[in-house]
């Protein structure tokens, strides 16, 4: 169980980052920042994951200046075209469709925010994802569960459906559910290996 000597605060309210922290055992609290999630233009996909991560950790991190905060931020990349988080039931479908039988590319970015030592460190992670052609019975079965509403691209790659359309994955699984677990740890441990402790569950 990997624990931290200082506190840890998530300045994120998705459900699904919540659930891989809770999955390595880390102690957090939630506190999420209400930056607007809005990818800045003519900016790279790993460098727009990467600031939009570091201001909502920056923005949490305010209120919480003794912890380290973590911010997170994912989007889809199709084609060039940034999929964010569908605005309706129309838009997630025709996201869908445009994935349906295509390769895209999932990014997320993590920043890392600790005051008292004046560390700001922030990364990335990219997973090529490949879906399976879909139906419009498919996609229109899917969009009615509600599931896309909340998630880059309309997809969840852990949803019961969602996983079904994925044919194929190139890199880290979790980094397409929101979170890569493997980047985190290895930058908690090279640089914020000072505040790691490490307790062994009796």
């Amino acid at each position: 169980m990997m624990m931290l000597s200082v506190p840890f605060v998530l300045a994120s309210g998705s459900p699904r980052r919540r659930r891989l922290l809770e999955r390595i055992g880390m102690d957090f609290e939630v506190d999420v920042s209400g930056v607007e999630e809005r990818v800045p233009a003519g900016v790279a996909p790993e460098r727009a994951v990467e600031t939009l991560a570091l201001r909502k950790a920056d923005a949490v991190a305010e209120r919480h200046p003794e912890a380290l905060t973590m911010g997170a931020d994912t989007i889809v990349v199709l084609h060039g075209d940034v999929l964010g988080k569908p605005a309706d039931a129309w838009e997630a479908a025709a996201m869908l469709r445009r994935l349906s039988g295509a390769t895209h590319t999932v990014f997320t970015g993590i920043a890392l925010v600790h005051p008292p030592s004046g560390r700001s460190i922030y990364t990335f992670e990219g997973t090529r994802v490949t879906f399976a052609p879909m139906t419009a019975e498919e996609v229109a079965a899917y969009v009615a569960t509600g599931s896309p509403m909340d998630k880059a691209g309309g997809y969840g790659i852990q949803d019961d459906r969602g996983a079904l359309f994925v044919r194929r994955i190139d890199g880290d699984y979790y980094n397409v559910v929101g979170l890569p677990l493997h980047r985190f740890y290895a930058t908690m441990k090279d640089r914020f290996s000072d505040l790691l402790a490490w307790n062994d569950p009796v």
